[in-house]
């Protein structure tokens, strides 16, 4: 008998015990005893077979038994059985209030800017599931340069503001050599707004590479000095960097399993670093359907205590961002998975409308 799979024991009585043994564990958040498991299972099964089955279960890590009480709880790997059934069922439910609320927020969100939307995507997302919301800032797949336009500031620096595809607007506060008037940032704008107005951001990387490679002493400084400007506003690691929206992380502090306070801190220290997360929603960007981490699966001790649950939107029929929450590993999946689907549809909805 394999303890990899335990096929031998996992019957259909055992699933049927442990479903319900996972749901009554999310609900109340306590161990759940064979006396309890007998009662709410429906079957008519005696404690003492309860037991047996719970034990055979715990041999093969669906459940394991806390210290403190006789009852017992799931692990990862009984999450992940109980998950991979609600989603081979396409888990019911249209989720409606998130489909009402997020029509509300969107309208009052209209003609505003991929980030405003993102935001509010990620609001609706925590206040409804009482979870932290996530949402990545979509990569458009097309970004042509509409304008850019350069603001004097103090000590050297620069405020570079650039317009793309005709709506983004895209803010940057860049150092220089020297101090540049108004009037000089004016006609550095002017130029480059001439040499490469409305070409796609990746052609005009490798045109301003070409430039300055190839027009040497024939640019003054000033010229040059808007080339590297603009180099610093549309370059890969300003354009393909990403970046994400988190609301309602308080929400986590509700959780008892989450709620020491280093624990705590170290996790937020991770929600601003971004750099696990977003490597956590990457693996999600070229997904099909929803997509659940639960604890040790996401690969990062700080979050072995919590899920995410994530689902790709798109933007003219191609995959540009991921959305999702992220709770304790004992979340409402049954109602969770179904609301973060159908936000990532509604999210993509949004952001096409306002082409």
């Amino acid at each position: 008998m394999s303890p990899e799979s335990g096929e031998d024991i996992f019957n259909e009585r055992a699933q049927h015990l442990l479903r319900v043994l996972v749901e009554s564990y999310i609900r109340e958040g306590q161990p759940v005893g064979s006396r309890t498991l007998s009662r709410d299972s429906g079957l008519n099964l005696s404690a003492a077979t309860v037991r047996n089955v719970m034990a055979d279960l715990e041999d093969y890590g669906f459940v394991s038994s806390p210290h403190t009480s006789a009852g017992r709880v799931p692990t990862d790997k009984g999450y992940r059985f109980f998950v991979d059934t609600l989603l081979r069922q396409r888990s019911a439910g249209a989720a409606e209030e998130v489909i009402d609320a997020l029509r509300r927020r969107l309208e009052e969100e209209e003609g505003r800017d991929a980030k405003s939307i993102v935001s509010v995507a990620s609001q609706v997302l925590s206040s409804i599931t009482h979870l932290a919301g996530v949402v990545t800032i979509p990569r458009q797949p097309h970004q042509s340069l509409s304008q850019i336009e350069f603001l004097p500031l103090s000590d050297n620096r620069v405020l570079a503001v650039m317009v793309v595809n005709g709506r983004d607007v895209q803010n940057r506060v860049v150092h220089l050599e020297r101090y540049y008037s108004a009037d000089e940032l004016r006609r550095a704008a002017a130029f480059l707004n001439q040499q490469f107005g409305g070409k796609e951001l990746r052609q005009v990387r490798e045109d301003l590479v070409g430039e300055l490679a190839q027009a040497g002493e024939q640019l003054n400084q000033l010229m040059r000095d808007a080339i590297v400007l603009a180099k610093q506003m549309v370059g890969p690691a300003a354009q393909e960097a990403s970046e994400y929206v988190i609301a309602g992380e308080t929400n986590l502090m509700e959780f008892a399993e989450l709620s020491n306070v280093d624990k705590l801190r170290r996790l937020f220290d991770a929600f601003t670093a971004k750099r696990d997360i977003l490597h956590l929603l990457d693996q999600s960007l070229h997904a099909e359907g929803v997509q659940i981490f639960i604890g040790q699966e996401s690969g990062y001790g700080i979050l072995d205590d919590c899920s995410l649950v994530t689902a790709p939107y798109m933007l003219d029929n191609e995959t540009v961002g991921v959305l999702g929450v992220i709770g304790p590993t004992r979340m409402a999946y049954e109602r969770v998975i179904p609301i973060v689907d159908v936000t990532a549809r509604l999210l993509g909805s949004a952001l096409n409308s306002r082409r």
